[in-house]
Formats: structure tokens, sequence, C-alpha cells
């Protein structure tokens, strides 16, 4: 390849670039190996793709890009996504980085020679379609259940920590309080898990035993983590504390995965989640210390 004449800014840019195109050749060359059969061929298009891109760039500096020398700590970071989460969520991780890199394509455009326009435009389209749609397809038939997770695990937050904050304000021990807890947690979990089996056999195309047994294990796994705080210590406040920092661990990580597959907001979900979890938490608190109060409940339970 013939190497372009460029300024000292587009080479500069160049050289970012390339790292960052061989980078994710690296990485869906890794996924293409390790995917599942049926995506292979796709995934492997996308590592050639993502080849072109990286050769596109050197053009304009090839003697500073022949000395890259790619991170192994950014390709295994991908491929531990993949290995947890699905190869779906490790490339709509990287699709969401694309993002910022087609507008940077475009406030340079102006940068490019003429002669190169038509390979840069059809580089920019590529980023454009090419990888969002592939992500759509890899291991889809799982992705049909996410909002099922995402419905049992929100409503099991705000629930159950609702709970254990009134039983703790109307009986002032741990261990009670982290018993109504898993109780109320297996009671709900069923009932959810019955009204996701009700709501997908109304023209969902998946599974509505799978949506079921998601929405009702994903419920009461919460409910089992947010109480054993309370099993552990008999300091209320200890406590309740930490279970209410589990919950907002438990809401970033549910926020920050479906802002990367389903492309929504993260702030704003996480902020309005918590808000909800943290202020039913506060009112039931007041109204447990309230109902002991005029009722005169006491307990000799830690």
């Amino acid at each position: 390849m013939t190497t372009t004449t460029a300024t000292d800014e587009l080479r500069r840019i160049a050289l970012h670039e390339s790292k960052d195109e061989l980078t994710d050749y690296m990485v869906y060359s890794k996924l293409a190996k390790r995917g599942k059969l049926q995506f292979r061929d796709s995934i492997q298009k996308i590592s050639d793709m993502e080849m072109k891109h990286y050769n596109f760039w050197k053009r304009y500096s090839p003697e500073e890009v022949a000395k890259i020398r790619i991170s192994g700590i950014v390709v295994n970071f991908v491929m531990i996504l993949r290995l947890i989460l699905g190869s779906s969520f490790a490339i709509k991780y990287l699709e969401k980085k694309e993002r910022d890199t087609i507008k940077k394509y475009g406030s340079v455009a102006h940068l490019i020679p003429p002669e190169d326009k038509t390979a840069f435009d059809e580089m920019v389209e590529d980023e454009k379609f090419h990888e969002r749609d592939l992500a759509k397809s890899v291991e889809g038939s799982y992705l049909k259940y996410i909002s099922f997770i995402v419905l049992g695990l929100a409503d099991a937050l705000v629930e159950i920590a609702g709970i254990h904050a009134g039983s703790l304000g109307i009986y002032n021990s741990t261990l009670i309080t982290g018993l109504a807890g898993v109780i109320a947690g297996a009671a709900a979990s069923i009932a959810m898990a019955s009204a996701a089996f009700a709501q997908a056999k109304q023209g969902f195309e998946g599974s509505a035993g799978l949506s079921a047994a998601y929405t009702g294990v994903s419920y009461f796994v919460n409910a089992v983590i947010l109480a054993t705080p309370y099993f552990l210590t008999h300091d209320k406040y200890l406590a309740l504390g930490t279970s209410l920092f589990l919950g907002i661990c438990i809401i970033a990580f549910i926020s920050y995965y479906n802002s990367i597959l389903s492309d929504e907001n993260f702030l704003r979900d996480f902020g309005e989640l918590a808000g909800i979890m943290l202020g039913a938490t506060a009112a039931l608190y007041l109204i447990g210390m309230l109902v002991r109060i005029v009722f005169h409940i006491t307990t000799v339970v830690p």
C-alpha cells in the first residue's frame, strides 16, 4: 500500500486509530476462534474488516504504526467479559466504544485527502452498521430473556430492601429481619415467576418456562444476597448499611449490563433505581419504627 502525504495532525490521529483498530482485530480474531460455530464466520468477517481499517490508517504513518505493540490486558479483558457475560455483551461493549470513534472520525474527515475520501466513508459506514447488526444476531436466543432477569433483580432490590427496613424498624432484630427477607423473597420469587410466565405466554417468542425461571431465580438469589448481612452481625445499622451497599452494587451492575445490551442510559437507570430503593428503605424503616412504638412491640431476639 502506498503512503499518502499527511499532515502532522493526521499522522497523530492515524497512529492512535491504527492501534485501536489492530486491538479490535485481535479481539475479534480470538472471539472467532472461541465463539459458537454458527457465528464464527460472521465474527471473522468483522475481524477482517478491522484489519482493513488498520491498513487504511497505516498509510498515513507507516513507520510509526509498524512499531505499535498491543497490550494483552485490553484483549484479555474483553475475553473475560465474553467468558462471564457472553459474546453478545463483549461485542456490544466494543460497539459502544466505536460510537465515540465514529464521532471522532466526523471531526477529522476534513483532513482526509480527496483520493482517500471514498475509502474513509466506507470505513465509517462499516463502523455504523456492520458490527451493530452482527451483535444483534450473536447469541440472540438468550438476549430475549434479559428483560426478565432485569425485572427480577430490580423488583427484588426495592421490595426486599423495603421488607428488611420495615422488619428492622418493627422488631429491632437483625435475625428476624434476615429471616423475613428470605421468606418474603421465596414467596415473592414464586409470584414473580408466575407473573412472568403469564406475561411470556402473551406473544413472547421465547420460552415462557425459561422466562419464569430467569425471573424467579434472579429474584430469590438477590433476596438471599441482601439478607446475608443480617445473619452475620447483630449491629442493625451495620447490617442495614452493608445490605444497602450490596444493593447499590447490584443496581450498578444490572444498569451497566442493560446499558450495554439495550443501549439505555446507565446513569439515568442507575439513579432512578438506586433512588427508589433508598427512598423505599427510609420510608419503610420509619413506618416500622412507628408501628413498634404504637403497638409496643418488643423482642429479645438479636
